[in-house]
């Protein structure tokens, strides 16, 4: 990959304000990311020290979930809407390891994530991955755009991860979730993560207003109740709603402060 340390800033790319996905990248320990982005990170940091801890937990728990999705449930269909930068152990690369003929289509709406996803799946079997330009916040356009990557008439598993409190009105989250269920059939999957202030994690809400505040887009934690209204109508597969890092992970793994859940469509 590029590194933005290196290389000029495209004219496209906002160099002067910090960025979720590149934030994100930086505390995972990546270098696709600009001063800015870094400095804003490490003050989010200073004020949450767990926030580290939580970006690799998210990671994990795609990781895990992705897994059993292609193993156990069968799933061979994948939709990541926000994706972010790439990084090891992608959404496509962990299904093909488990399932040679999964397909995956990528969604996110940054100009630096869709300059490297185009990059990293160059290489990719033809037809078999897509990456889309758009915002969650526009569904349908993101269901036909999958097609005909995706077969909607065949079970897809939807990946939200951390993209959700990042739509600061829960009525307009609630409606994108379901404008997508809806439009998939039964054995369909929702995989979910959602940070949040009942699980610990002293700093999280200082750090978050500094992040509104200082960097884009602005984000909001939001409680089990609200989180478990996404998941309205469909089968939790087990252990349910826990800790993203929790979720299926070995005994003893420590507690974040980000819901995770994967669930079915009936």
């Amino acid at each position: 990959m590029t590194d933005p340390r290196t290389t000029p800033v495209p004219d496209h790319v906002r160099s002067d304000v910090a960025h979720n996905a590149r934030v994100w990248n930086h505390w995972l320990g990546g270098t696709d990311n600009y001063p800015v982005d870094r400095a804003v990170g490490d003050r989010v940091t200073a004020l949450y020290p767990s926030i580290g801890e939580v970006a690799r937990a998210d990671r994990a728990f795609l990781g895990r979930a992705v897994r059993y999705l292609a193993g156990e449930a069968g799933i061979r269909q994948f939709l990541d809407i926000g994706t972010g930068l790439p990084t090891a152990g992608n959404t496509h690369e962990i299904a093909r390891h488990t399932s040679p003929d999964c397909r995956v289509v990528y969604v996110d709406n940054d100009p630096t994530v869709l300059a490297h996803a185009r990059a990293l799946l160059a290489g990719s079997p033809r037809g078999a991955t897509l990456y889309i330009d758009a915002d969650a916040r526009e569904p349908k356009r993101i269901l036909r755009a999958a097609q005909p990557t995706l077969d909607l008439e065949r079970p897809v598993a939807v990946l939200l991860l951390g993209i959700l409190n990042f739509v600061l009105d829960t009525d307009e989250a609630r409606r994108i979730v379901r404008t997508l269920m809806d439009a998939l059939p039964s054995g369909s999957h929702l995989v979910l993560t959602h940070p949040t202030l009942e699980l610990g994690g002293e700093g999280n809400e200082a750090a978050m207003r500094f992040w509104n505040e200082n960097a884009v887009p602005p984000i909001t934690a939001r409680g089990r109740a609200e989180f478990a209204g996404f998941l309205a109508g469909l089968d939790l597969v087990e252990p349910g709603i826990v800790s993203c890092a929790q979720w299926r992970a070995e005994p003893g793994a420590a507690r974040v402060a980000q819901f995770g859940a994967v669930a079915r469509k009936p």
